[in-house]
């Protein structure tokens, strides 16, 4: 009988986001001629790349391969046939923890093999496990990517006065799915959706602020290769300002989701206001100042300002954790 995502989720411990920086080397040649040459560019992406997964304590049972492998007859969902009228075929919550479940067991049993063989050359089997995993982990990826693919033109449409080709952005936005796909905690309780808009929304605004400011810099099109140099240099002197109009841009396109009394209560507190309402230098107002304009008392005000201060951070904060190595 197949597992239900309520009996997985009921004995299992803390989830730990592990990572491995694999220093196991290529193996023999005649192994590595025997690949494919779409093998041997993933064998080689494999052992150059850092790696990493969200591991519950059910990955180290007996019983493991049996519950989480993709080509598992335990299986117990299959994608949701397409609704009508839309592109994107779509996951409940049970087959959306199914996935990633299955996902990051296959990144753990890729990192698993890799670990074995620290500064060692890989047995033409061990390769052969890794990349057997890593094309399992890949297939159930694109699944999870391709149900929430909508997602993407959504959260650009809320950029489209940016002054970023459309293009351009739609590019930025799914790799920034993809990311969010690695860095998701299923174990959590949270449906996906939610966390990929936020990791896609940060994304874009990252985009749109670096064009912009690029734009004003520069007389040509944004290219991330003019950021070559001296960057240490150029970020000690710039820090405040570009700080500065970040939180000025996610003010101004809302990305937290603050209500009106919480954006007002920021931009007159710190003087964040747009470049023509709070010109440069625009000083910060105390507490008290920004309650008597308020008419309510100060503790009130302090109270409003860490409620938005704290969703500000959500939105720059990533889900990262301690590292750890695979087992």
């Amino acid at each position: 009988m197949a597992v239900t995502m309520t009996k997985i989720f009921a004995d299992v411990g803390p989830s730990v986001l592990r990572k491995l920086d694999p220093t196991a080397q290529r193996p023999h040649a005649n192994a590595v001629n025997a690949l494919s040459e779409e093998r041997r560019e993933r064998l080689e992406h494999l052992l150059a790349e850092p790696l990493e997964c969200v591991t519950i304590p059910q990955f180290g049972r007996r019983n493991a391969e049996e519950r989480f492998s993709p080509l598992s007859p335990n299986r117990i969902v299959e994608m949701t046939r397409r609704k009508a009228n839309s592109p994107y075929p779509t996951l409940t919550l049970a087959e959306e923890q199914d996935r990633f479940l299955r996902y990051n067991y296959c990144r753990y049993r890729v990192m698993r093999a890799l670990a074995k063989f620290p500064n060692r050359k890989l047995t033409a089997a061990a390769m052969r496990e890794a990349l057997h995993w890593d094309e399992l982990s890949e297939n159930v990826r694109n699944e999870i990517v391709e149900a929430n693919l909508g997602l993407v033109p959504a959260m650009v449409e809320r950029f489209k006065h940016s002054g970023v080709e459309f293009p351009e952005m739609i590019s930025e936005g799914h790799l920034a799915l993809m990311r969010a796909v690695v860095k998701f905690d299923v174990t959590r309780g949270f449906k996906f959706s939610t966390y990929a808009c936020r990791a896609i929304l940060t994304s874009l605004s990252r985009l749109a602020m670096l064009s912009s400011r690029h734009r004003n810099l520069f007389p040509v099109e944004y290219d991330p290769d003019l950021q070559r140099g001296d960057q240490d240099d150029i970020v000690r002197v710039r820090d405040y300002d570009e700080s500065v109009d970040d939180l000025r841009f996610l003010l101004s396109q809302n990305i937290a989701d603050l209500t009106p009394t919480e954006q007002r209560i920021l931009t007159e507190r710190f003087g964040l206001g747009t470049r023509e309402t709070a010109p440069p230098n625009t000083p910060m107002k105390t507490l008290r100042q920004v309650a008597d304009e308020f008419g309510v008392t100060k503790e009130r005000i302090r109270q409003i300002q860490n409620r938005a201060l704290e969703k500000l951070r959500e939105v720059f904060a990533t889900r990262e954790q301690p590292a750890d190595h695979a087992a």
